[in-house]
C-alpha cells in the first residue's frame, strides 16, 4: 500500500462507518439491541465490537499501553452514543494515517495478548487488518439492517469517481 492508500482507507472506513449509523440511527434502542443473526447475536453487540476492537488496535499504533483493557467496558447500547463514540475512533485513526511517514510501516508495536506476552506486529500490517476487521463485521451489521426492517445503506461507493457517493465527496476535498 502506498502512504496515499492508507488515508483513503481510513477516510473510507470513517465515510462507511458515520453511513452505517445513519441508516442505524433511525432504529429504536429495543430494535438496536433486539436478537438478530449473525455472529455477535445483535446489531448494538456488532458494532460494539468493532468499536472495542478499534480501540484497542489505534491504543496499539500510538503506543498507548492501554492494550487488552479496552476490553473493560460495559457495551454502549444508545446507538448515538455509540456513533460518537465510533466517529470519534475514526477521526483518531484517519488522523493517524494523514500522520505516517514511509519509516512508520515496518515499526514493531506491542499487541497485548491474553496467552502469549510481548507479541509484537508491523504497523503496515495493523492497518489493512484494521479495516478489513471493520468491513467484514460492517457487513454483517449490513445485513441486520435488513433483519430489522431497516433499508441498509450503500457502503462501496467511496473510491471510485464515476458513481461515488455525494456523501463520501466531502472526504476527497
Amino acid at each position: 500500500m502506498t502512504m496515499d492508500a492508507y488515508r483513503l482507507q481510513s477516510l473510507n472506513n470513517a465515510w462507511a462507518n458515520a453511513t452505517l449509523y445513519g441508516t442505524v440511527l433511525t432504529l429504536d434502542a429495543a430494535a438496536f439491541t433486539a436478537p438478530r443473526p449473525g455472529f455477535f447475536g445483535s446489531l448494538s453487540r456488532t458494532l460494539n465490537h468493532i468499536h472495542e476492537v478499534d480501540l484497542y488496535y489505534i491504543d496499539a499504533l500510538r503506543e498507548g499501553g492501554a492494550g487488552r483493557s479496552v476490553y473493560e467496558r460495559e457495551d454502549i447500547t444508545d446507538p448515538g452514543e455509540l456513533a460518537a463514540a465510533q466517529a470519534r475512533a475514526d477521526e483518531d485513526l484517519a488522523g493517524f494515517c494523514h500522520a505516517l511517514k514511509p519509516e512508520d510501516l515496518p515499526r514493531r508495536v506491542a499487541t497485548e495478548r491474553p496467552d502469549e506476552p510481548g507479541v509484537t506486529e508491523r504497523v503496515d500490517r495493523i492497518l489493512p487488518h484494521l479495516f478489513q476487521h471493520q468491513i467484514h463485521h460492517r457487513g454483517q451489521a449490513h445485513v441486520m439492517l435488513s433483519h430489522a426492517g431497516a433499508a441498509p445503506p450503500q457502503l462501496d461507493d467511496f473510491h471510485l469517481d464515476w458513481g461515488r457517493a455525494p456523501s463520501a465527496r466531502a472526504y476527497f476535498a
